[in-house]
């Protein structure tokens, strides 16, 4: 093979700037129908579509099964785009057929039909998995196409930023936003199941269609690497030649603690503080943190190394939360305010971490002459699923290890025992994390690579 050698974009591709903000636009875009989907759908369905308890059960399988599913597609939607040649590129194509797809399922979601209870959910079944499959086909290529369509790794670190930065943002909008407009729709002075269908059909639209800027406004990169029609057989041997790729996954893997206060903070404060509401003041601290630090470690990366960063901010992190359960919950503001530093260090992660994917993707570009971003960068989608999927267990098993559920007294050592899975549990898994990014060797940071 021979060795990579990028040839200049044409006069008709986009700036980099135009560029740059076309992609954090399509991000904001995208999170935004994400995060709707993922904080309402149960809401929804139990409150607006009549779904009973037990239908609730059956929910949560289907929800469970399809993550699994979905994480285990990431790859193999990967190895598909590197496959892929097409006059739009490799990946592209897959952003402009999956935006329509992703936008009527999220609204086909949110207008479960008045129905006898198998037939909602079968319902809701159908359109849950291909929802996830769809928004599969327009995720993995997306993230790809940071690493593509930005040589410069100093812009393409503030990109990665910058998407990670608005991404919290749309979360924030659109868990405070989404209620008011849901009931703005609604037929009458209460909110409704139609105020929802129509919340989240209005939302979706304009969501994936903000989405499409990355079609219509990127390029990807010219090399003269093999990049597109890949074979399986180069695909798999390029993989696992990619130790640091390797490495940055199984250190995210490990991480999975990370995602725990998300998981199951309302949770907690329902049991430490006896109210669900205290979750929009922990919300709010992780979301803030977040975009702070995503809009300042593209900073940090021109003068520190990635797995500087990251084991840095993973040893901190772990202290964080020990310190967290060393201080107890009796007082809330001391919570939010480790719950915020945390944040921060969540932030740093997520920046690095598709930064050094992207490095490594370039890596092995240069030693290997193969540029497969499609599965490297279905691995960054695939190690965030399991990481959620992680956490959700993890939490859960604590949960019932404590004994707690709807209607039961609450005692010390049930608090006590969740209290731990949210603190503790992050703490070890943080330290563990920080192992394999110690054998991440790309190193410099981008600032010293110009």
């Amino acid at each position: 093979m021979t060795a990579a050698v990028e040839t200049p974009t044409t006069s008709r591709s986009p700036s980099q700037n135009r560029q740059s903000v076309a992609v954090i636009t399509a991000g904001f875009g995208q999170n935004f129908v994400l995060t709707t989907v993922s904080t309402f759908i149960l809401v929804y369905l139990l409150q607006y579509a009549g779904i009973s308890t037990a239908g609730l059960a059956a929910v949560t399988v289907i929800i469970t099964v399809s993550k699994i599913i979905d994480a285990v597609l990431d790859p193999v939607m990967g190895s598909i785009i590197d496959m892929t040649r097409s006059r739009w590129g490799k990946l592209r194509p897959y952003i402009l057929f999956s935006a329509a797809p992703v936008a009527v399922l999220s609204a086909l979601l949110f207008s479960v039909p008045d129905a006898v209870e198998p037939v909602q959910i079968a319902y809701f079944g159908v359109c849950y998995v291909l929802w996830s499959l769809a928004y599969t086909v327009c995720d993995v290529p997306f993230w790809a196409l940071i690493g593509s369509a930005f040589t410069n790794p100093v812009v393409r670190t503030r990109v990665i930023g910058m998407v990670r930065a608005f991404g919290a943002i749309a979360l924030g909008l659109s868990t405070l936003g989404m209620p008011w407009l849901a009931r703005l729709l609604s037929s009458g002075p209460a909110t409704t199941a139609s105020g929802w269908s129509l919340a989240v059909a209005l939302t979706s639209v304009i969501g994936m269609g903000v989405f499409l800027l990355a079609f219509f406004f990127t390029r990807e990169r010219t090399t003269s690497a093999a990049s597109t029609g890949l074979t399986l057989r180069q695909l798999v041997t390029t993989l696992f030649k990619n130790t640091p790729l390797l490495m940055v996954l199984s250190g995210s893997i490990l991480g999975f603690g990370r995602f725990i206060v998300q998981a199951g903070g309302a949770v907690f404060v329902v049991i430490a503080y006896g109210s669900e509401g205290t979750f929009t003041l922990v919300g709010a601290a992780i979301i803030l943190g977040m975009v702070i630090s995503s809009f300042t470690t593209p900073l940090l990366l021109r003068r520190i190394s990635g797995r500087t960063l990251v084991v840095s901010s993973s040893l901190i992190a772990a202290a964080l939360y020990l310190s967290m359960y060393l201080v107890g919950f009796a007082n809330l503001v001391a919570i939010l305010v480790f719950i915020f530093l945390t944040g921060l260090t969540l932030g740093v992660f997520l920046v690095a971490q598709a930064t050094m994917i992207a490095d490594a993707v370039d890596d092995a570009e240069r030693r290997l002459g193969v540029r497969n971003d499609g599965i490297s960068f279905a691995g960054l989608t695939f190690a965030s699923k399991i990481m959620n999927a992680l956490a959700v267990l993890v939490f859960g098993v604590f949960v019932v290890m404590a004994g707690y559920q709807g209607g039961v007294s609450v005692t010390p050592a049930m608090q006590n025992t969740v209290f731990i899975a949210i603190t503790i549990v992050p703490a070890v898994s943080c330290v563990l994390s920080a192992i394999p990014f110690l054998f991440y060797r790309l190193g410099a940071p981008p600032a010293t690579r110009e």
